[in-house]
């Protein structure tokens, strides 16, 4: 037989229970208990094995059916099957765990179904079949009946309808399904829907006897009692129902497979008695349910249903007592029953509804806790209200605000990127109009633009949030409650954008809104303190800027009242103590009253007192106790004063809880003062910015935000030459390479990181080899990824997944370094590993430092040498560089057989000052060999000066010619080192040559002018390159920016003539002129070719930086270095591309010679440079010789 599906219906609202809230769901289709068919005792002989009676009534052949029913009922079986039931709703208002079927015989027979769950249309399926022989009373009763467990029963549950009935009424239905009602329930009748058959059957199907026991007995008795007391409302029935279950509970001791159940009846029972205010013991009751569900752990039947119990317990009591803790734990078990309720159940409906409603709701309004577990409880309140439920919203905010509190605890960038996420979406979901959208909008721009711009210093969260605190402010109007908080919170974002791009209108325009805002907030006001104390950093940040005294008067004035209206544990007293401490120290500077530095170092120990160790806060207190003991010292000269200051200098620049931005400019602070004071400190705070800084920029993931991020430190720009001039003071030449090292290039060290070569890592362990190698690509794609986006939200998401990817890309190198062959694995290099770099020839490196210049010679062997140079200066070296500019500006408007005087007396002053003093070392010191390679390596201002081109210019007694530089060595420039060492390793995994000329002389309109010689050089190139070589030229309307990337990737050897450019303001978009699209530096970075050797920039401007972060020598040239071209061939300035030709073919000639031999060796690329520029002195001008340079191997 087919079992009927459930019912449809809608599960009303139950005016009884204030959770409870209608809600639709799916039906549930249960399949029928199939038993097995019996055979009938006369086979051979007797009728078919069943008979399906029609329910029709009327004709004479419905008579002589009966008739024959009647004469077969004799030998006969009685067959039915219980379809499904609907209306089932239980006259306690009690959750059932399902609902039965029990068909009674007498009273000692009886059939009973399997338990069934109830959906949430308040209905269920069986599908049973009951066998009873013709021996069986022809009345009998059937009871719709919950049961309380799912598992082992205890007693026979609450009835919710019984009728009598017969057979003969039963099997007039014929074999159509159909209901029968019972009476009335809560409103409602419950039905059945039944199937009927006679069959033959050899034995009866009777399934159950009843079983008359006293704790059976006193079970039913205490439920049958327990409705009445729902029904009557009379606390008589209660106490007896409470009575009944209480025995119960007595005949089953803890032992007892019942006990959790007798629990569950008693708590109940006293639970609704408490609810309708007739008993008063709710602590009891919810411990009755508490040692229940410990008897009914996960996994037990019955675990879902004493989860439920447990919850409305203590959201009772909530409701009773507003107990905090009580309202917590029922979301973490809702949290944890909902998973565990089935789609369609009525615990579900029950749970997901009104339970869910109101736990969330209760939660929404506690107090945000900052703690791990404040978090936690958050967290399971957003689960519990998915995409599109009403409560979400502030479920949202509230954990925003709670992961913003704990990061302002512990400092933690995770915790504010997600509590800026969730911030987002909180926006996004609240629509306009909506009363607290102000609220919200609000909230998200404090968290971009006041602490993680504090602590990463990107410029976007903070023009981000000024335009969310304009957006809330609109909504916030004269006469709005909280507009002075609008007007605060703006005020705060323009002084913090007048802090960084120093816009007078945009501190004039702060402190005119603290100001109103001040307004507002009149004495008695609860955030007048906090009023005053924006006021008073706006105006000592004015002060700071413009030095206008009535400022900074003002501001202590403002700061002091604000600090009476702060109680001792006011949560934010500290940030009152280190700003009024700041304005006394300024107060200091101009007073020099020894009270005013005093009050500001007991403000600050007493901020200290107040914060644990690890609290960000912490930080400001040791800014401004550095700050205050410096300025003693520097007026009182006590050397106390200097060590304190210096503590505190290291203390606040290693606070790990602040953000990098912040503690890089203590470690900057800490240099000057260390300098200007002659502490000893000075190179311990030289190597502490270093290592911040590279942190800092670790952790943006475009090369573009990298230079953003350092260009924000510009001041600090000379730190490199200046770290290396603090070392040679100190005698410590190696350390001086070190520091160099490090502080340079730093962009260029950390895209090459994850381009490390490992063979001898995959050699000692290939696991963690692969690991690094796919962990590296993961890195690299999801920067690449970020690197274009323009969504906010989008962009923060990518940012957070580039940032969990480091932190794995680490762990990895961590785990590497573990190694002890590889305990230095991408650590910055020590001298000895540095020296590698000078295998091939001496390296010069070129201090330009506001201390001293000079010149560090890393030998082939052994320590370095120091030369001085006392007789330039860095202000000379920028004086050179200016006039260099504007020689060859003027050299370039000359006849080519001119004379260039202003160039020579340049160049000779280079040779005498700065190479002469070198070259007399490399001669008689280090005993080079003439011709010999040698690589300049210069830092700061000597950037920008032509040194490979220094000449005398001097004839001798002999009438011979002084040699310049380039006739004693070959010379090649490396912008660090570490790039020097990665073209040579680099260098050993060599590919078949292939040659490819790429040529651009006709760029599309506004591109530039026409280079006409273009074409010309492309075949002179093809005609000089070796036959053995695969070549290929690229040119015209071919020449575009996909053309030039594929060709590059493609080939071994390059050469490019075009136009190029270097963008003054961003590098890294520097470019090739192609026939559609700009080719830029950044292209070039992002492909990866290893198998790359040498490449010509016959181009304008391909090696030469930008003047903002000179150090970091970003160019084309070096882009092209990066990607894997080991040797490059680069240019200082413009180009003439009619005369460049004659160089390009002089390059080649050497190049290939003898062409025969069809030998390509791109370390041959700085001898045959050297070779074409004394080749062809006497047809290209000097300016023109000068500007080809060779970088790398």
């Amino acid at each position: 037989m087919l079992a009927m599906p459930a019912a449809v219906g809608v599960a009303k609202l139950d005016p009884g229970d204030p959770y409870q809230r209608a809600s639709k769901f799916h039906p549930l289709v249960f399949e029928p208990n199939r038993r097995s068919k019996f055979k009938t005792r006369n086979q051979s002989d007797g009728p078919p094995n069943s008979w399906v009676l029609s329910n029709r009534r009327s004709s004479a052949a419905v008579q002589d059916r009966k008739k024959h029913l009647w004469q077969t009922r004799a030998t006969a079986m009685k067959n039915a099957n219980v379809i499904s039931g609907k209306n089932l709703k239980v006259p306690s208002w009690r959750l059932p765990a399902g609902i039965y079927i029990s068909i009674n015989l007498d009273s000692r027979r009886r059939w009973k179904s399997p338990i069934s769950v109830l959906s949430s249309e308040e209905s269920t399926a069986w599908g049973d079949t009951v066998t009873l022989s013709s021996k069986a009373s022809p009345a009998f009763s059937v009871e719709i009946r919950a049961s309380y467990e799912a598992d082992r029963m205890l007693g026979s549950g609450e009835v919710i309808g019984k009728l009598e009935l017969s057979w003969d009424d039963l099997l007039n239905h014929g074999d159509e399904p159909f209901d029968i009602s019972f009476p009335p329930v809560r409103g409602v009748h419950p039905s059945l829907t039944l199937k009927v058959a006679v069959v033959h059957a050899c034995d009866d199907a009777l399934s159950d006897s009843l079983v008359d026991c006293k704790i059976a007995r006193d079970t039913d008795a205490g439920h049958a009692r327990f409705a009445k007391y729902v029904k009557y409302k009379r606390v008589s029935h209660l106490n007896a129902a409470v009575e009944d279950f209480q025995l119960v509970l007595d005949q089953c001791p803890v032992s007892h497979p019942d006990h959790a159940a007798a629990l569950t009846n008693i708590a109940w029972a006293r639970l609704l008695g408490y609810i309708r205010n007739d008993l008063q013991d709710i602590d009891d009751i919810t411990s009755l349910f508490r040692d229940a569900l410990a008897l009914r752990p996960q996994r037990h039947p019955d675990h879902p249903l004493s989860l439920y119990n447990l919850t409305k317990a203590l959201n009772w009591r909530h409701d009773k007592k507003s107990t905090a803790a009580d309202i917590c734990e029922a979301a973490q078990l809702c949290h944890e029953l909902l998973p565990l309720c089935p789609e369609g159940t009525y615990l579900r409906s029950i749970v997901e509804g009104p339970r869910v409603d109101y736990v969330v709701g209760a939660c929404n309004n506690l107090p945000i806790d900052a703690s791990e577990d404040g978090i936690c409880l958050r967290r399971v309140v957003l689960e519990l209200c998915p995409q599109g439920h009403q409560l979400r919203l502030r479920a949202l905010d509230n954990l925003s605000s709670a992961l913003r509190s704990w990061f302002i605890q512990r400092g933690n960038i995770d915790d504010l990127d997600e509590s800026i996420q969730f911030s987002r979406e909180a926006v996004s979901l609240c629509p306009e109009g909506h009363s607290d959208l102000a609220n919200y909008l609000n909230n998200l721009a404090v968290s971009l633009g006041y602490y993680r711009f504090r602590y990463q210093g990107k410029p976007n969260d903070l023009d981000e949030a000024i335009s969310l605190y304009e957006e809330a402010l609109r909504l916030r109007p004269v006469g709005h409650a909280y507009r002075n908080v609008s007007l605060g919170t703006l005020g705060l974002a323009l002084v913090s954008r007048f802090e960084k791009r120093k816009d007078i209108d945009d501190i004039t325009r702060a402190i005119s809104l603290h100001r109103e805002a001040l307004t507002l907030c009149p004495p008695g006001h609860p955030r007048r303190d906090t009023r005053l104390n924006n006021l008073a950093q706006a105006l000592k940040t004015r002060y700071d800027k413009l030095d206008v005294s009535e400022d900074l008067n003002e501001a202590i004035d403002l700061y002091r009242e604000s600090l009476r209206l702060k109680r001792l544990d006011h949560p934010e007293r500290h940030v009152t103590l280190y700003s009024l401490s700041l304005a006394l120290c300024s107060c200091f500077k101009h007073t020099r009253k020894n009270e005013d530095v005093e009050e500001a170092i007991n403000l600050c120990q007493e901020s200290l007192v107040a914060l644990s160790s690890l609290h960000p806060g912490r930080y400001f207190s040791y800014m401004c106790l550095h700050e205050a003991y410096l300025y003693r010292y520097q007026i009182q000269h006590n050397p106390a004063d200097l060590l304190l200051a210096v503590d505190n200098f290291r203390l606040a620049s290693c606070h790990p809880t602040q953000g990098f931005p912040l503690r890089i400019i203590q470690a900057y602070n800490w240099t000057v003062a260390a300098e200007q004071h002659g502490h000893g400190s000075a190179l311990e705070a030289y190597s502490t910015f270093f290592e911040l800084l590279g942190a800092h920029l670790a952790t943006r993931s475009s090369a573009t935000s990298r230079r953003e991020a350092a260009a924000a430190f510009h001041y600090a720009r000379s730190l490199p030459a200046d770290a290396a001039s603090c070392a040679i003071r100190g005698d410590n030449i190696q350390h001086a390479v070190e520091l160099v090292e490090r502080g340079r290039g730093q962009q260029w060290s950390l895209a090459s990181r994850l381009k490390t070569p490992v063979e001898d890592l995959e050699s000692a362990n290939p696991k963690l080899a692969h690991n690094y190698l796919e962990l590296s690509k993961l890195v690299s794609n999801a920067a690449q990824g970020s690197a274009d986006s323009t969504d906010r939200a989008a962009a923060d998401r990518a940012a957070t997944k580039y940032r969990k990817l480091t932190e794995q890309w680490e762990a990895a190198v961590t785990e590497i370094r573990n190694l002890q062959a590889f305990s230095r694995f991408l650590l910055p290099p020590l001298y000895a590993d540095l020296q590698a770099a000078a295998r091939h020839g001496p390296v010069i490196i070129l201090i330009a430092s506001q201390y001293s210049c000079s010149a560090i010679i890393v030998p082939m062997a052994g320590d370095p040498l120091h030369v001085p140079l006392p007789s330039i200066t860095l202000a000379d070296l920028k004086t050179l560089k200016d006039r260099f500019t504007r020689a060859i500006r003027h050299a370039s408007r000359m006849d080519p057989a001119e004379t260039r005087t202003d160039l020579i007396v340049l160049l000779r002053t280079v040779w005498d000052e700065i190479m002469l003093p070198i070259v007399n070392v490399l001669e008689n010191v280090l005993k080079l060999q003439r011709r010999s390679r040698l690589w300049l390596c210069p830092t700061a201002a000597f950037t920008s000066i032509p040194l490979h081109a220094a000449h005398p210019f001097q004839t001798r007694a002999d009438r011979s010619k002084e040699p310049c530089l380039e006739d004693l060595y070959i010379c090649s420039y490396t912008p660090t080192l570490s790039a020097l060492m990665r073209s040579r390793q680099m260098m050993k995994r060599r590919a078949t040559p292939s040659f490819v000329a790429i040529g651009q002389g006709q760029p599309g309109a506004g591109k530039g002018k026409a280079l006409s010689a273009v074409d010309s050089e492309l075949e002179l190139v093809h005609e000089l390159v070796p036959a053995t070589a695969k070549h290929t030229t690229i040119s015209g309307e071919a020449a575009t920016r996909a053309g030039a990337l594929q060709a590059l990737e493609e080939n071994t050897w390059v050469h490019l003539a075009c136009h190029g450019k270097q963008d003054p303001t961003q590098p890294y978009n520097s470019h090739f002129v192609m026939r559609d699209e700009h080719l830029t530096l950044l292209d070039i970075m992002n492909r990866d070719i290893p198998h790359a050797e040498f490449a010509f920039l016959s181009a304008c401007h391909t090696a030469v930086g930008d003047e903002e972060t000179p150090d970091e020598v970003i160019h084309l040239a070096a882009g092209l270095q990066f990607s894997g071209f080991k040797s490059v061939v680069g240019t200082l300035w413009e180009v003439d591309d009619a005369v460049a030709k004659h160089v390009v073919q002089a390059f080649y000639t050497y190049m290939f010679h003898p062409k025969e031999v069809g030998v390509m060796d791109p370390t041959k690329a700085a001898w045959a440079l050297n070779c074409a520029t004394h080749a062809v002195k006497t047809t290209v001008p000097l300016e023109q010789r000068m500007v080809f340079i060779h970088i790398g191997a």
